[in-house]
């Protein structure tokens, strides 16, 4: 089984490209996917008890959009949450990891997170693959999709590691910036070389 790491920077086309991969014949694992689950599961307690009610919605469900508004700007309670929900979702990920080698022990694995770099979680994972676009281009998706005006789009923008930083660690790199059938053309080139690795 080959594991692949998929990041990209905000609004730069990762989770079209995680899906370009799954229709290519990829097993696709969404890190965003599984925060959900922890938030729903083992790790709401804990953040309940730790920021509040304040960040419950009517049914007790945790509302991600008051969390998000309560660690957004403070990194050391962004750092208290990722203590609690980080190591609920790595353990979901390696079931996850150990159910896909029991279905396909030759399957390639993609795992899709933001911070793959910033915490080092790239280094257990054969291949990195990264997804970028232009600044111009990241920043009008970023405001399309979230409704954020420019300024809040490029402060989100300026929070992340640059993507010329990421380009240092990654194997392969996908660039969106033209159009998908581009993006898919880059995709498929590098699905055949990881194929290539398992087969």
């Amino acid at each position: 089984m080959l594991t692949v790491a998929l990041t990209g920077g905000l609004a730069t086309g990762k989770s079209t490209v995680g899906r370009m991969f799954a229709e290519l014949g990829c097993f696709l694992v969404e890190a965003d996917l599984l925060g959900h689950r922890a938030l729903a599961g083992p790790a709401r307690d804990p953040t309940v008890a730790l920021f509040g009610e304040g960040i419950c919605a009517p049914d007790g469900s945790i509302d991600r959009r008051a969390l998000g508004a309560v660690v957004f700007q403070d990194p050391a309670k962004l750092s208290q949450l990722n203590a609690i929900v980080h190591p609920v979702v790595e353990e979901f990920r390696r079931q996850r990891f150990l159910e896909i080698f029991d279905i396909d022990p030759h399957a390639i694995v993609l795992y899709e997170a933001a911070i793959h770099i910033e915490t080092g979680l790239y280094k257990q994972f054969a291949r990195l693959i990264l997804v970028t676009c232009d600044e111009q281009t990241q920043l009008q998706r970023a405001m399309a999709r979230s409704h954020w005006t420019r300024e809040e789009a490029q402060a989100r923008i300026d929070r992340q590691m640059p993507l010329a930083t990421k380009r240092k660690f990654a194997d392969y790199v996908i660039d969106t910036s033209v159009s998908l059938d581009d993006a898919r053309r880059q995709a498929e080139e590098i699905y055949n070389e990881l194929r290539a690795l398992v087969d």
